[in-house]
């Protein structure tokens, strides 16, 4: 089975979700499946030296040879959200270009970052007459309208509508990551046949508890082993809630040991650190991005993780960043749509899950965990057995493996 794949970020950047691909990359080539990959040199969140390293690296073979990566040039991606779409557009229309070229291909494998790579998958299936398999990780444009960047009815939402459709009525089989993203999906017009549900896990082995005293990142960052800390990883963008987060943080400087840390880039970024110094709020500390190796460090730093939205935007997705919260030992402190987190949290006792946007109870949540450290403990382990049990790497990679093959099975 040879396997096209147009990702929009690839190896060396970081996103949160890369360890999904590299850990399905794996299990693809462990199963002898061949990869074609054609992607742009490196543009998000990496170095000019790093720029400089792949600018001429046109061609490499990579996961045990089992896939040929084929990289184009691209300008550095910046903050400004047109910029990025300009350049999704841009990635988009070569990557369309160069894979008409491409021979020998059985199958068309696409994520829905960004939602026009649907269209892309579509008019190449066509065009080539072979299955296009869609990985639905976010929903488009029901996520523009829940940012507030779109207003259902509006111009943007009826081109995204159209995409959606296009793409939902051409792809051979749509992974949707959760029961929720289904029933969205269903409701219109997707045949229940047509999905199938994997819900995005966590190297349980790469993601585990790490024992303050021998977290690196205190040392590094000069952090107080002796305080209570409240963790966010991951996008630091417009639809995180970042307002919310620092207006509760400030309302509890009254309490010296509850710290806040915030791990990762995005567009809202400088706005957060614009924030932080006009209010003088003190026990924020911000970090970028770590490396993959150090996840653990990562996922292990606070006594809780966060998994924060603003309302509405979250009603069909439950983050990946919550299972390495739990996969690390570490309760979730959820201020989310509710939905099937709600569930999971609940049932599992691995959290404490509050409305969106709810900040007074969010605000409660926090003491809660912060005056009972063994309740916070108890959770924290719980969510970990709730991962061993249901979502470990072997159990979602053999799932996108099984879907891979019964077209190869159908030939």
């Amino acid at each position: 089975m040879r396997i096209l794949f147009l990702p929009p970020y690839f190896i060396p950047e970081q996103t949160a979700s890369s360890h999904l691909d590299d850990n399905r990359y794996h299990a693809f080539a462990d199963n002898g499946f061949y990869m074609i990959c054609h992607v742009s040199t490196p543009t998000r969140g990496i170095d000019d030296a790093v720029r400089n390293e792949y600018r001429n690296r046109k061609f490499e073979t990579m996961y045990h040879g089992q896939m040929e990566v084929y990289r184009f040039s691209m300008y550095k991606e910046g903050r400004n959200p047109i910029g990025r779409a300009f350049r999704y557009m841009f990635c988009c229309g070569l990557q369309f270009y160069k894979s008409l070229s491409v021979e020998n291909i059985d199958l068309i494998y696409l994520v829905s970052t960004p939602p026009i790579q649907g269209v892309l998958g579509g008019l190449l299936k066509k065009i080539k007459k072979i299955p296009f398999v869609y990985n639905l990780q976010d929903i488009f444009p029901d996520s523009l309208v829940g940012a507030g960047l779109a207003k259902k009815g509006g111009l943007l939402w009826k081109i995204g509508r159209v995409i959606e459709d296009f793409t939902y009525r051409n792809a051979d089989k749509i992974i949707v990551i959760s029961e929720d993203f289904k029933r969205n999906i269903m409701a219109k017009g997707v045949p229940e046949e047509k999905i199938v549900v994997v819900y995005n896990w966590v190297d349980e082995e790469a993601v585990k508890h790490v024992p303050r005293e021998n977290n690196k990142l205190f040392d590094v960052y000069g952090l107080d082993r002796s305080k209570f800390y409240i963790t966010y990883c991951g996008n630091i963008g417009l639809t995180q809630n970042m307002d919310m987060l620092l207006d509760v943080a400030k309302e509890l400087e009254n309490e010296p040991n509850i710290q806040f840390v915030l791990i990762g880039e995005g567009a809202y970024k400088e706005e957060v650190k614009v924030i932080i110094k006009e209010k003088n709020i003190k026990n924020v500390t911000l970090l970028p991005f770590q490396p993959y190796e150090d996840i653990s460090h990562v996922f292990s730093l606070g006594d809780a993780g966060l998994v924060i939205s603003k309302p509405g935007v979250g009603e069909n997705s439950v983050p990946s960043k919550t299972w390495s919260i739990l996969s690390a030992s570490r309760p979730v402190l959820a201020n989310f749509d509710e939905n099937e987190l709600k569930s999971i949290i609940d049932k599992n006792k691995c959290g404490i899950f509050t409305a969106a946007g709810d900040k007074a109870a969010f605000r409660e949540a926090i003491l809660t965990m912060y005056k009972n450290r063994s309740l916070c403990k108890e959770m924290g382990e719980n969510g970990r057995q709730f991962i061993l049990d249901n979502l470990t790497r072997a159990v979602g990679t053999q799932k996108y493996v099984d879907v891979i093959k019964a077209f190869e099975t159908n030939k």
